[in-house]
């Protein structure tokens, strides 16, 4: 059966005409990034950030409004610093940054100095990402010169809708091929730098990577062949404790696949809008009842991760714990607990006086090998906690 374009067309406008009713009409949308991509990736399950992370809900400030403000932020002095430490790698036509990138990507003889740096401002994002592979394309045709993509614009598809995205730069090399380039503040330290850190701008070059090798597919039926999006991203940091720039490559292969992997499972973001009830909306201007009441009405999967995430996940661990449920333990713990899902029905099955009773969802402790392991669990430590008392001197009342 064929596609209707017509439909197609019209449902465009539609969604975005419901999910502006899902945000609140008169609050401008929250764009994703590629860090709220990557934790969004990293966390699929959780349909609540899909839906406000796609509908362009403000989640900082109805955090605020909820009563559980997530203290997310980077302080004026470092967001200066870094600023400061951008300006000062992307100098003189970028001529530090392409030489990093020569040295520890290739891609050409080396840069005589500064490389083309394309005007890319355009009046919205959609116009910004056209200006970006313009440029792009014009880069392609200039084969065997260095060029500097200083802050452009890429779309990619998420779970139904167009996310637009940001990176640092793109430097695109002589020998045709395309880089991504992140550059952080933290320190790289005797040529090392902190593994999480490294690990988080891993997984948000990813993202770049993904749209960038969209926009290489789109332009490939321009230019007879899409052009290579490396895999190896430049992570640019200051050296030591000075302010000077240094290079390292990172290859991100692992985990592009991951995120594009947890990006696909994503259930579309109208589907998440159409099973709402008419009168929901995440408006921060309106009473914490309702605004709760709307939150509460999209299932989420909190997990301890989301703290470093998620501007709600102060409001999701409260509600976990509050439900006792496991997952607010950690990922691994509910993985090893296999069918039990609350601390109840764990405490249950741990419990040594009720060796007789099967715990609820029906696992037999004679069979189930979660069961039997949590009651070995709890009889070890009985019995330690026994011979500790027993061993233990009498220190008076005070001393307890």
């Amino acid at each position: 059966m064929s596609e209707d374009p017509n439909g197609a067309a019209s449902a465009a406008p539609a969604l975005r005409q419901r999910l502006a009713q899902v945000r609140g009409v008169s609050v401008p949308p929250r764009p994703l990034d590629a860090r709220a991509l990557a934790a969004l990736a990293a966390n699929p399950g959780c349909h609540r950030r899909a839906l406000l992370d796609g509908a362009g809900v403000d989640k900082p400030r109805l955090a605020e409004a909820l009563g559980v403000p997530s203290g997310f932020g980077q302080s004026q002095f470092a967001f200066m610093r870094g600023h400061a430490f951008e300006a000062r790698v992307k100098a003189d036509g970028g001529a530090e940054l392409l030489r990093l990138a020569h040295a520890c990507l290739g891609g050409g003889p080396a840069p005589d100095g500064g490389g083309e740096v394309p005007h890319l401002a355009a009046p919205g994002q959609a116009e910004r990402v056209a200006r970006t592979e313009e440029a792009l394309r014009e880069a392609a045709g200039r084969r065997g010169g260095w060029t500097l993509l200083d802050h452009p614009m890429l779309a990619l598809e998420v779970a139904g809708s167009d996310a637009f995205l940001e990176p640092d730069a793109i430097v695109v090399h002589p020998d045709g091929g395309w880089s991504v380039v992140e550059i952080k503040s933290f320190p790289m330290l005797d040529g090392s730098a902190d593994a999480a850190k490294v690990g988080a701008a891993a997984r948000q070059a990813a993202v770049y990577v993904l749209a960038l090798e969209e926009a290489a597919a789109r332009l490939g039926e321009r230019l007879g062949g899409a052009p290579a999006v490396r895999h190896q991203v430049l992570l640019v940091c200051p050296k030591d404790f000075s302010n000077l720039p240094t290079g390292a490559a990172v290859d991100v292969r692992k985990q592009r696949a991951v995120t594009r992997r947890q990006l696909s499972r994503l259930t579309r973001v109208e589907e998440l809008a159409d099973a709402l009830p008419p009168d929901i909306c995440f408006d921060p201007d309106r009473p914490p009842d309702e605004l709760l009441h709307a939150v509460e009405s999209v299932p989420a999967s909190y997990a301890p991760e989301c703290l470093s995430a998620c501007e709600l996940a102060f409001h999701c661990r409260e509600r976990a714990r509050a439900a006792g449920d496991v997952t607010a333990l950690g990922r691994s713990v509910r993985g090893e607990l296999g069918g039990l899902t609350s601390v109840e029905e764990v405490l249950t099955a741990a419990s040594q006086d009720r060796a007789g009773d099967v715990p609820e969802g029906g696992a037999d402790p004679g069979t189930d090998a979660t069961v039997a392991a949590l009651r070995r669990a709890a009889r070890l430590r009985t019995e330690a906690l026994a011979a500790a008392g027993a061993g233990a001197p009498d220190r008076g009342p005070g001393c307890r």
